[in-house]
């Protein structure tokens, strides 16, 4: 059932257009470098003033854009949809006369929206690695620790960064999983979620609660960037996806809750 939902998932027009654009970001941001010779050391967003001498920071510096609005944005499409989207156009009914029960249709739902996240990401640095390998040499990955990578092991931790920015987008996607229960609308559904996002970046930049900063499920989103020390710090990285390990229990528990007593009338 979860292979079914996967392909199905994948195959729908909205969201392979949501992952080549995903990917297009990148290799624009790589075009625009390209052309206009790279930003001056240190200007620009993280990576980027490295694009012109290694391609590999193309899709580093992809991830670093993309992160803190077009991959949320797109979490929040998919994500919002699970459930409500199901329910408008009148086939949730239909998918809950199957045996396997809603826990399990809801686990399912779940995991297809994880992949996608995981998905996104990677769709993100491939974008980048093409883009930059075609524009810019490769060669010897400099780390932000001054020591040097081989270029496999700079395009490995490049490929791990993508999936821990998924993973970084799991408390989110089960933010919107939740939502997604509660209403029959999807567009609600996929509102309020990038509203949710938009708030806890928000509230990150606000110190007089920086009591609750700790707690706030974007504050890690950058955490990847520490894979490009040598050696790797993994404290932050550490923190963030146990953040979103907590936020899945806390959101997943009530979308379950709300799901398995919900009347599904359509």
């Amino acid at each position: 059932m979860w292979r079914a939902e996967l392909v199905s998932q994948f195959r729908r027009r909205r969201v392979k257009a949501l992952l080549l654009v995903l990917a297009a970001v990148p290799a624009l941001l790589a075009v625009l470098v390209y052309l206009s010779g790279g930003p001056s050391n240190g200007q620009g967003p993280t990576f980027l003033d490295e694009v012109t001498r290694n391609g590999v920071f193309a899709a580093l510096a992809g991830l670093t854009v993309t992160v803190p609005f077009f991959l949320p944005l797109t979490v929040a499409v998919v994500a919002g949809d699970s459930i409500a989207g199901e329910a408008s156009l009148g086939t949730l009914r239909y998918l809950l006369v199957r045996p396997a029960g809603r826990s399990r249709l809801l686990l399912i739902k779940a995991a297809t929206v994880g992949a996608y996240c995981l998905a996104a990401a990677l769709a993100v640095a491939a974008g980048g690695l093409i883009a930059g390998a075609i524009l810019f040499p490769l060669g010897r990955v400099t780390t932000l620790s001054a020591t040097s990578l081989s270029l496999g092991a700079g395009i490995g931790r490049t490929l791990l960064a993508a999936l821990i920015v998924g993973a970084s987008l799991f408390g989110m996607a089960a933010i919107g999983l939740f939502i997604s229960t509660l209403t029959d609308v999807p567009v609600g559904a996929m509102a309020a979620t990038i509203g949710f996002a938009v708030l806890s970046a928000v509230l990150g930049g606000i110190s007089q609660v920086r009591a609750i900063h700790p707690w706030l499920f974007t504050k890690g989103w950058f955490a990847f960037s520490d894979l490009l020390r040598d050696p790797v710090q993994w404290t932050a990285i550490g923190k963030d996806l146990a953040l979103q390990v907590a936020y899945m229990a806390v959101f997943g528990a009530a979308a379950w809750a709300r799901f398995t007593t919900k009347d599904v009338l359509a």
